[in-house]
């Protein structure tokens, strides 16, 4: 059993997105209902953990807010201002799909300082690897913009802090939203000091984003890896780009500490994804990644929840994932498994091996 830091506040799930249907914002063609990234998938988790039993064996992180200082890694002072400016006023969009009310300024930095914090109680040796519960979300926030309900860049600013504040020379990033992960890209585009792994369905969101030949350039060439899933895959898909992709990629590079942009919005019946994983495939992953980790990096493993819109399923998925990171198997049992995992399609297509293969024969790290 692994002693694990779980990062959660009550104020994460304050942070207000308002009225929406789905995504867009509601007017005379457009009925109001709630909108899709609220805090009801994240309160049930936090829920689920404890009707498991699983809660008692996790240490809680106590979040810190995020310095200007940290912001600063990444976002500019233009854009942090307009972003304080409109959470003490009445709220406002940080840019592109990213509605905010009234406070959301500090609750984001209480969700990136909580990453951060978390970080930095793992590397004194206080936890073995952490799960960070947060909200708002991070892997879509660009430098001078937000985007796609992120605000911050939580897992840029995390990988900047490890190097800065930790001195590590080679972070690694794996992405498993099902949305592409483009603010890691954009960051890290020219730099090898960050390894960047991305699995996600094809031209989704950000549109024209994180297609297979996006590699990264000048001394960042071959650090930047996309594995554009076609819609519709399964568990099969996500174990082969796994196999295929990610293991090998994290070998070849070795690095000193693997974040992870763990979204669940990649599952059978997520709202705003159309691919099909299931909780076990989630905890494949995670167990790949422990392992890995255990093997490469001394155990450092930061998981940063981002996505995930299913308030029925994404409890399941999370349960998993802590299991796996924890080593302590509960014994509830996902109740919708017997349906998404009996899904036709679950199994490695052949489209989507050609897919994963044309990855592996594009990808520098991954030469023989």
């Amino acid at each position: 059993m692994r002693k694990i830091g779980l990062v959660t506040h009550e104020l994460y799930f304050w942070h207000n997105t308002g009225e929406a249907a789905a995504f867009l914002p509601p007017g005379l063609t457009i009925q109001p209902d709630k909108h899709a990234e609220n805090a009801e998938t994240k309160r049930r988790l936090l829920n689920l953990l404890s009707v498991a039993g699983l809660s008692d064996s996790l240490t809680t992180i106590t979040p810190r807010l995020a310095t200007t200082e940290d912001l600063l890694t990444f976002h500019s002072e233009a854009y942090i201002n307009r972003i304080r400016e409109m959470s003490d006023a009445n709220g406002g969009d940080a840019g592109e799909l990213t509605p905010f009310g009234p406070g959301s300024y500090e609750i984001a930095l209480m969700s990136l300082g909580g990453c951060l914090e978390a970080m930095d109680r793992m590397m004194e040796g206080h936890v073995d690897n952490a799960y960070c519960l947060v909200r708002p979300p991070g892997h879509h926030a660009e430098a001078e913009m937000g985007r796609g309900f992120c605000i911050f860049g939580n897992g840029v600013i995390a990988a900047n802090h490890a190097r800065n504040m930790h001195g590590m020379a080679r972070v690694a990033i794996v992405d498993w939203d099902v949305h592409h992960g483009n603010s890691q890209q954009g960051a890290f585009y020219n730099d090898a000091g960050v390894l960047t792994i991305s699995i996600h369905q094809d031209n989704f969101y950000p549109p024209l984003s994180g297609a297979l030949d996006e590699r990264g350039e000048g001394s960042g060439e071959g650090y930047n890896i996309n594995v554009p899933l076609p819609p519709g895959s399964g568990d099969g898909a996500y174990r082969q780009a796994f196999e295929e992709v990610v293991l090998p990629a994290l070998e070849a590079y070795k690095p000193e500490i693997i974040i992870v942009s763990s979204g669940f919005d990649g599952s059978a019946i997520d709202p705003l994804g159309r691919n099909m994983a299931t909780s076990e495939t989630y905890r494949y992953m995670t167990e790949a990644l422990v392992t890995a980790a255990e093997k490469l990096c001394n155990g450092h493993l930061l998981c940063i929840h981002e996505g995930g819109y299913s308030t029925a399923y994404v409890p399941y998925c999370g349960l998993a994932v802590m299991e796996a990171l924890s080593g302590v198997k509960t014994e509830l049992v996902d109740p919708f498994l017997p349906i998404v995992g009996g899904m036709g399609g679950q199994e490695c297509q052949p489209h989507q091996a050609a897919l994963i293969a044309s990855v592996t024969d594009s990808a520098p790290l991954l030469k023989k």
